[in-house]
């Protein structure tokens, strides 16, 4: 009797430049009156940032501005030219509403008041 044996395929991993996006290094800063959050984004112009707010997350895309050189040859920048994108859970105890966002030499620096000081500053008003 005859036994075939099937090479087990394993699953291959994406490489790693296969995803549109990849994650910029970030701070994050508690502050008594709000969040600070700074997102380091080289090469991004601030006209193309979007700020998006889904219940709890907070999620910032950052796409890069894409230029092709004259002298182009393939260098493998895949990865390198991808556009920034930034998912994190912030909770619903921050004023998204009042969210401040500044673009400055490539560093997003994101404010988010908490709610506690922003309904005081309501109330005193």
């Amino acid at each position: 009797m005859h036994t075939i044996i099937r090479s087990i395929k394993t699953k291959q991993s994406a490489p790693a430049f296969a995803s549109a996006f990849r994650k910029p290094h970030y701070d994050c800063q508690e502050q008594t009156d709000a969040l600070k959050l700074v997102v380091y984004v080289p090469g991004v112009d601030p006209a193309g940032i979007d700020l998006e707010v889904r219940g709890p997350d907070l999620v910032v895309t950052a796409p890069k501005s894409h230029q092709v050189r004259i002298n182009w040859r393939a260098a493998h920048l895949e990865g390198a030219q991808r556009d920034y994108q930034l998912r994190l859970r912030l909770g619903f105890s921050l004023a998204y509403d009042a969210l401040q966002a500044v673009l400055h030499g490539g560093v997003l620096t994101i404010t988010i008041p908490k709610k506690s000081v922003v309904a005081a500053t309501c109330a005193v008003a």
